[in-house]
């Protein structure tokens, strides 16, 4: 095998691997409405997973107040219970197979 064809091997694999992580996301832009239900939209995920509602703290994840089942592909209209409206901004992690793919903040609208 030459030094090109190993070469273009290991940039057609790199390529591909940015294209992947690039398919999982959140849809929706940056607010939500404060309820006991948040209403995320549209959510891409590679392959089966779980979205994580979290607290924002100093713009990080804090306590963990909800979660909800994805599957491969889009999932359309993912709504996420909470329990009660948070009055804080909220932190929202896509993980699949435990990894974190895709993050979004997003601000309460109260």
């Amino acid at each position: 095998m030459s030094i090109k064809t190993i070469a273009l091997a290991a940039a057609t694999i790199a390529a591909l691997g940015t294209t992947a992580s690039a398919s999982n996301y959140f849809e929706l832009g940056e607010n939500l409405d404060a309820s006991s239900v948040l209403e995320l939209g549209l959510v891409r995920a590679d392959a089966d997973g779980v979205v994580e509602i979290y607290k924002s703290v100093a713009g990080k994840p804090g306590a963990l107040i909800g979660t909800e089942d994805v599957h491969a592909g889009a999932n359309s209209n993912v709504r996420v219970n909470v329990g009660k409206a948070p009055q804080q901004d909220v932190i929202a992690v896509l993980k699949v197979n435990g990894q974190t793919v895709a993050e979004r903040d997003y601000d309460i609208v109260r």
